[in-house]
């Protein structure tokens, strides 16, 4: 990695799509402290420690959710309706001929995309704002004429600005900078989140600030963390980059006047092919019943309950078994489910059959679909398991070096960390290669 971006920093082209890339993120990380006026950050972080998934969105948005600031919804109301709109384009017709209409119908699925994050983000930033800013005494209406609704709509209206504006700086890094900027804001928030926590961890090391006790035994256990760390982010690498090829050879063709070489390629079918969606959408599912019960005062003894019988911090043994069946059953589900609709066999088959290609002992058509589905549904099934041990495995081994790290990177995080380091590696190197056939061809 460090040797591909110093090689990129040669070509003077990449040098300057890498510079306005780090120079977009700053902005986006500069946007996640600028405070919002009306909003009491102590009462409204407790609010929202208190529920996984906002949690998990706020370790997304670099912290930016929990504090309150300009960036607080971050890029997740553009990430929820990019998912929207990828499963309406199974099921809705129209869409789906959009998605096969090449650079045209991409134009008018991204507009759509744009469309529904506005909504998303308007209905995001009421629920989160009004409801747990008035649980939890966050709204200052005193700024606002005592008016606590007009709070409300200002700030709303501040958040869905927010929001947008985090979609323009993605948008932006993805058509002038490098790599995808969607995945490197969410890649630039984990990693922030996490540097924050460590920062705080060696203010005690060292104690630094105010009421804050000198504890430099906390130094070993930074230093196990960081062991644990590497150890962990090797398995995920390892495990991300494994593949199934599947060898396909194409017959000797025939095209006007030509003959066409036999030749042979394949087919690379990844692990972790869904990769971190399965784990989002099972986080999300369920947080969702405790979440609602947040939301009602009047059903704390039903949220007590639900957090005593059925939770990952469930003070008894089979409340946390409970969770952890169900939330790894969830991601069985999610990891098949979205394993379907990213690759369909029926649809390879046929693209393998009109090239004149064919599967070694296979027969083309129906038999080569059930073949490719066979391989996708035991491939999909490690995935599945894998994720599922990535859902506690690092929270366990981080509780290790000391329960104040158990947190700073999440399951989700990591995962979402290595995947868009290895894909920004991958454009580098893809960059690179090009200017470097452009010269020679000059």
């Amino acid at each position: 990695m460090l040797e591909t971006i110093k090689n990129a920093f040669r070509n003077k082209d990449i040098r300057k799509k890498l510079l306005l890339t780090f120079l977009l993120l700053l902005i986006f990380r500069l946007g996640c402290y600028i405070p919002v006026p009306g909003l009491l950050r102590s009462n409204f972080e407790s609010a929202i420690t208190g529920n996984d998934f906002l949690s998990l969105m706020s370790g997304i948005s670099g912290g930016a959710l929990a504090n309150g600031t300009l960036f607080a919804l971050g890029i997740g109301p553009y990430i929820n309706a990019s998912i929207i709109v990828q499963l309406l384009t199974v099921g809705i017709p129209a869409l789906e001929r959009w998605s096969k209409q090449g650079e045209e119908g991409t134009k008018k699925i991204t507009n759509l995309t744009r469309i529904i994050t506005i909504i998303l983000a308007v209905v995001q930033s009421i629920g989160i704002i009004v409801l747990f800013g008035n649980n939890q005494n966050a709204i200052q209406s005193s700024l606002f004429f005592d008016q606590t609704w007009l709070a409300g709509i200002f700030m709303a209206v501040v958040y869905t600005a927010g929001a947008c504006l985090v979609m323009w700086l993605g948008e932006r890094i993805t058509d002038f900078g490098v790599g995808n900027g969607i995945s490197l804001i969410i890649f630039i928030g984990i990693l922030s989140t996490a540097g924050i926590a460590l920062v705080e961890k060696f203010k005690i090391v060292f104690g630094v600030g105010e009421g804050v006790t000198q504890d430099v035994n906390q130094l070993w256990n930074i230093a196990l963390f960081l062991v644990l760390s590497v150890v962990i982010f090797f398995a995920v690498v390892f495990v991300d980059l494994a593949e199934r090829k599947v060898p396909i050879n194409y017959a000797k063709q025939i095209r006007g006047n030509r003959m066409m070489a036999a030749q042979s390629s394949s087919i690379p079918m990844k692990i972790t092919g869904g990769g971190v969606m399965p784990l989002i959408f099972a986080f999300a599912i369920i947080s969702f019943p405790s979440m609602i019960m947040s939301l009602v005062p009047s059903w704390n003894d039903e949220l007590t309950w639900w957090q005593t019988y059925f939770s990952g911090s469930s003070p008894y043994w089979y409340g946390q078994v409970v969770y952890a069946v169900v939330l790894a059953a969830l991601i069985f589900a999610f990891a098949f489910f979205y394993s379907q609709i990213q690759f369909n066999p029926e649809d390879v088959s046929r693209s393998i059959q009109q090239n004149g290609g064919f599967i070694q002992g296979i027969r083309p058509g129906k038999p080569t679909a059930q073949y490719l589905d066979k391989i996708n549904k035991r491939i999909t099934l490690f995935g599945a398991i894998f994720l599922t041990l990535m859902a506690f495995i690092p929270s366990v081994m981080f509780s290790w070096a000391g329960q104040d790290l158990v947190n700073v990177f999440s399951t989700t995080g990591i995962l979402i960390v290595v995947s868009v380091a290895l894909e920004f590696e991958q454009q580098l190197q893809a960059q690179i290669s090009m200017k470097q056939y452009k010269g020679f061809l000059k």
